[in-house]
């Protein structure tokens, strides 16, 4: 008999929450496509079999909060394969690098040569992402272009997916929120989601020093429309959802959210297990989860400055990627399906690609991840020195993008003896 299919990935646990499938099953690849998904596939008409019994299968993981500007935002960007493909993760959403100026190169120089799906949040800063932000006086409402910026977006509205701007006491003790209102202008010409960052970037202006972090939070949440994003629910720095008045997550947030905006976990250095367990013991479920590595967060073999990497304000040093941090998720209480969901089908609907990606179905992209959830005593800390001991732990071992398998190779991916309690 020859074989029908050129790939079949048998025997694993298959979690759409797209579909609502969760069961054990076969999916068969022929070329770059999905071409069956069947309890079980008669192994002769597979070319190949690829036995992840006892394993994960999930949608292509999306990565909702990347830095993978490489080189163009200094040593702040990341390879994107590193990040995407070689972590398990088949699309990646580049956060505020690309901006009106340079927004073509990311085309060029991000997604034309990687095997990760690159996509990206337009900065509404004529500068993007340099260095991360590290310098405030780049980022007031005088270096952003409305006209330009729209342009941009929609010139490269295959990868532009949203528009970045940041919500924090260092900004708005320069220039109040109209960055907040200019990036809004610029989303809703432009028909594209306003991607809001919260918590504090930047040390407040030395002659307007003392900002109430918790007004900030009530005069931006009415800027904020359906289908915008708001990022860093669980930051452990100054103007995130918890108010520092009442200890509970503010009231605009739980309008804000009545009204359809979304939560985005960008993990990065800014993420707190308190504020975590605060937020969400309120009733406040992440919709969507990014990783938010960089390259003053991660540790690259290559790199021999670290000692100076770690004096910028953005450093961190607890390791993780986007496994842990679901590992994180999964450990605070959320559901194996809803962890699962943050990672593909909720970002699938937020970025407007539903269509395409964030779920496993005949005729689609073969976008697959496939994870290992292992139990044991592992150990997850967070960049505010807290330490917890979970039972179980994602750890990526490969994916296929457009039917071609990728090891989780990458050194960004922490070893599980990291994580594993001493």
């Amino acid at each position: 008999m020859r074989p029908v299919y050129d790939l079949v990935l048998q025997g694993g646990t298959v979690i759409d929450p797209m579909t609502g499938r969760h069961q054990v099953a076969d999916i068969a690849v022929t070329g770059s496509r999905i071409a069956a998904i069947e309890s079980r596939i008669s192994p002769p008409l597979a070319g190949k079999i690829m036995d992840v019994s006892g394993r994960i299968v999930t949608a292509g993981m999306i990565d909702t909060h990347g830095h993978i500007y490489e080189h163009v935002t200094g040593r702040f960007g990341l390879n994107p394969d590193l990040v995407g493909v070689r972590s398990g993760v088949t699309p990646i959403i580049d956060q505020g690098g690309p901006s009106c100026m340079t927004g073509n190169g990311i085309r060029h120089y991000g997604a034309e040569p990687a095997d990760t799906r690159v996509l990206a949040v337009l900065s509404a800063y004529l500068v993007g992402g340099l260095e991360g932000h590290l310098y405030p006086e780049l980022y007031g409402p005088g270096q952003t272009n409305i006209e330009h910026s729209v342009r941009a977006a929609r010139e490269n509205a295959d990868l532009v997916r949203g528009i970045k701007a940041h919500a924090e006491v260092g900004g708005v003790s320069r220039w109040g929120l109209e960055v907040m209102r200019i990036g809004k202008a610029i989303a809703r010409e432009a028909n594209i989601p306003l991607y809001i960052h919260l918590g504090q970037l930047w040390p407040t202006a030395a002659d307007n020093p003392d900002i109430d972090a918790d007004e900030l939070v009530r005069e931006l949440l009415p800027i904020m429309e359906e289908g915008d994003v708001l990022a860093h629910p669980f930051t452990r720095h100054p103007g995130g959802f918890i108010s520092e008045e009442t200890g509970q997550v503010h009231p605009v947030i739980w309008a804000a959210l009545e009204r359809g905006v979304k939560v985005d976990v960008g993990h990065g250095s800014h993420f707190s297990f308190d504020m975590a367990a605060r937020v969400m013991a309120e009733g406040i479920v992440p919709y969507t989860l990014g990783a938010d590595m960089h390259g003053y967060n991660v540790r690259m073999p290559s790199v021999t400055d670290i000692e100076d990497r770690q004096l910028n304000p953005f450093a961190g040093v607890s390791p993780f990627n986007l496994t842990v941090a679901m590992s994180k998720l999964l450990y605070l209480g959320m559901k194996l399906d809803d962890v699962i969901a943050t990672v593909t089908a909720n970002p699938a609907r937020m970025i407007g690609m539903s269509d395409t990606l964030g779920s496993l179905q005949v005729g689609r992209e073969a976008d697959i991840s496939v994870l290992d959830l292992k139990e044991g005593d592992f150990t997850m800390s967070d960049n505010s020195g807290v330490r917890v001991t979970a039972r179980r732990m994602f750890v990526p071992e490969f994916c296929l993008r457009g039917g071609t398998r990728f090891e989780a190779d990458s050194p960004l991916v922490p070893p599980l003896e990291e994580v594993v309690a001493a």
